[in-house]
């Protein structure tokens, strides 16, 4: 582990998806600004299993743009050499049923980390305000057992460096973390069996819940069980980038952290809190 104090953000989006503002170099320059020493762009994935080229625009990027989106980044990595670390990532939606195709468009570009992040449950968006009502108690924790069976299965699959906001179901629907059932333990045990990290994630100061993604009683049992964390503001908005940087590294060191992680080439290396 580096002693160094690094600086980073791992998790920023940009207007190719349809539904951020500002271009891949905004974010850059509000990293320097911030004062970052690294800077992340994971933009979402196209729909690679589409037969379309763009079926939902104003949430992902299209797949026609994908190789144009990873050019940038790397052009961009140059061009601030020297400046500031700029990382290539992608934030990709996890199908269980199209992981290979999603790993084959991986395969081709040389990404330093790509992370995973479970979107829909039940074929329904997880930030879906409408979806917990008129649901039976039981319906309630089948719903949040099957999002974690997901983010197992993501765990599982050997694609991904980061797991993407663990308890993000919760974004319009607080009562979330009150259902009570056994999945939460187990998916952090396959976590830290599969040595993937999570992120500490801090855009859900932008849903009804606020505060970040996860809550501190399981970033509390992630640490028990040993699973890495990192960092990622998930801004959609320049003056987002590493959003509740200092806040977050005091918190992690209250709950006992003592250090957390950055991916280059996919490899991971651990740095101080």
């Amino acid at each position: 582990m580096s002693n160094l104090v690094v600086k980073f953000d791992l998790h920023t989006h940009h207007d190719r998806c349809g539904h951020a503002r500002g271009g891949i170099r905004d974010y850059i320059e509000a990293a320097i600004e911030k004062g970052l020493n690294i800077i992340g762009i994971s933009d979402h994935t196209p729909y690679f299993s589409s037969k379309e080229d763009h079926p939902f625009p104003h949430i992902t990027m299209a797949t026609s743009q994908f190789p144009e989106y990873v050019k940038e980044v790397l052009q961009l990595k140059q061009t601030y050499s020297g400046k500031i670390e700029v990382l290539l990532g992608i934030e990709a939606d996890f199908f269980p049923e199209h992981v290979e195709n999603y790993r084959a468009y991986f395969d081709r570009y040389p990404f330093d980390y790509i992370i995973g992040s479970v979107h829909q449950v039940d074929g329904v968006s997880i930030f879906n305000k409408n979806r917990w009502e008129r649901l039976s108690t039981k319906e309630r924790i089948r719903t949040k057992e099957n999002y974690y069976s997901l983010i197992e299965q993501s765990a599982r699959s050997g694609m991904f460096q980061i797991l993407g906001h663990i308890d993000a179901m919760k974004g319009y629907y607080p009562e979330f973390s009150k259902i009570q059932t056994a999945a939460v333990e187990r998916t952090l045990k396959v976590i830290a069996k599969c040595d993937i990290a999570i992120e500490i994630n801090t855009s859900g100061k932008t849903k009804y819940v606020g505060g970040w993604y996860p809550a501190d009683d399981i970033l509390e049992r992630a640490l028990y069980h040993g699973v890495k964390v990192t960092f990622g503001s998930d801004a959609h908005d320049p003056h987002r980038v590493g959003d509740e940087f200092e806040n977050v590294q005091t918190r992690l060191r209250q709950l006992g952290y003592t250090e957390w992680v950055y991916f280059k080439g996919r490899k991971r290396y651990e740095v101080k809190i």
